[in-house]
């Protein structure tokens, strides 16, 4: 019961991050470190921390536009993982907005696809929000009360962003974990949607495991992270097909990269900073891709697609893909999803993703929007 007690003290501003192996919650700011430059911020990090002390935080989608946010907390407490035994009313919006508007989205996805198919391109990712107003302040605990319940993914949680606004959110997604010399990563692409029905839901998963679109955007994510982690590691391994992964709302391709370190000295946040951003929430190759996403959102994804975690004084941590998200203001909240487009997408069908996508936060919301 004692993770429950670390989510029922939670407030906004807090860092919470749950597991199906502990959760940790750290509160106060004992010291804080930003900037754009990640493997210096990475370092400076490393520099301060001493004993059992944790420094926590998150990196925004393009970092070289925002600033990496982690702070060593004044108070850090530790449990077992986090299962609360009931919902938590949340309220519903008194308005909602979509940005941009569905049918513009799947123009985006056309002009996208078309950039693919004339060449330069292997894949990119685009997102869409909701924009969701309400005439009562936010309750983010009883958010991440429910993301804890429906167990709406492998990481929940909840992070105080620059701007005094919160990132809150369950993902499927570990960018890399290192515990000692051993480093994982656990990339996700390629999606479809759950189904209240088995038999719908098994055949789902089935098409997923079998389509070829699918199995090429997945190839291209692992390809990338094997070859970003091959300078660190004596030892990679990576499967050569693989596996299924599911969340309450959708099923995913995944593959867990696993490696040995060449120098410990190399920490958690140093080789996430190294993976960040990958291909699953970004694009290949990078800069075009990013240049790509620039143009055809209307929006500045700030956190979203980033990465959010914590690392220890001996270099080990985990941290998670910032996706299935949402950022949390007093009195708004603004939802993100996003899909993988290559040259097989359909925009139609992208535009399905990203509304069943959404259903991570809009289930722990109580809305049918």
């Amino acid at each position: 019961m004692v993770g429950v007690e670390l989510l029922e003290d939670y407030t906004p501003g807090d860092f919470y991050f749950g597991t199906s192996r502990r959760t940790i919650l750290g509160s106060g700011a004992g010291r804080t470190f930003t900037g754009t430059d990640v493997v210096s911020l990475s370092e400076a990090v490393s520099a301060e921390l001493t004993g059992s002390s944790l420094a926590v935080g998150v990196l925004p989608f393009d970092t070289a536009g925002a600033p990496g946010h982690v702070v060593v907390p004044s108070t850090v407490r530790t449990s077992g993982p986090s299962r609360p035994d009931e919902r938590k009313a949340v309220g519903a919006p008194s308005a909602v907005r979509a940005v941009p508007e569905p049918v513009r989205h799947v123009e985006a996805v056309g002009r996208a696809i078309k950039i693919l198919r004339d060449g330069g391109l292997r894949k990119v990712v685009l997102a869409r929000a909701l924009d969701l107003e309400f005439d009562f302040d936010v309750p983010a605990q009883a958010i991440l009360n429910n993301l804890a319940k429906d167990r709406a993914g492998a990481y929940t949680y909840a992070a105080g962003l620059p701007n005094g606004r919160v990132l809150l959110g369950a993902t499927p997604e570990l960018l890399l974990s290192r515990v000692g010399g051993q480093v994982v990563s656990h990339p996700h692409a390629g999606s479809v949607p759950r189904s209240a029905d088995p038999v719908t839901d098994r055949e789902n998963a089935e098409a997923l495991a079998g389509s070829r679109k699918d199995q090429v955007e997945h190839a291209v994510l692992t390809e990338a992270i094997v070859e970003t982690l091959r300078p660190f590691c004596r030892r990679l391994d990576a499967p050569r097909e693989p596996s299924l992964v599911s969340t309450p709302t959708m099923w995913h391709l995944g593959t867990v990269v696993t490696g040995d370190l060449v120098d410990r000295d190399v920490t958690a946040l140093r080789l996430a900073a190294a993976l960040h951003p990958t291909p699953a929430i970004c694009g290949t190759p990078t800069e075009a891709a990013r240049r790509l996403v620039g143009e055809l959102e209307p929006f500045d994804r700030g956190y979203y697609a980033g990465a959010v975690g914590w690392m220890d004084a001996a270099g080990d941590g985990e941290w998670a893909v910032s996706i299935r998200c949402a950022e949390v203001a007093a009195r708004s909240i603004r939802l993100y999803a996003g899909g993988g487009i290559v040259p097989a997408s359909d925009p139609k069908a992208e535009l399905d993703e990203t509304s069943a996508k959404f259903q991570t936060l809009l289930r722990a919301m109580g809305l049918d929007l």
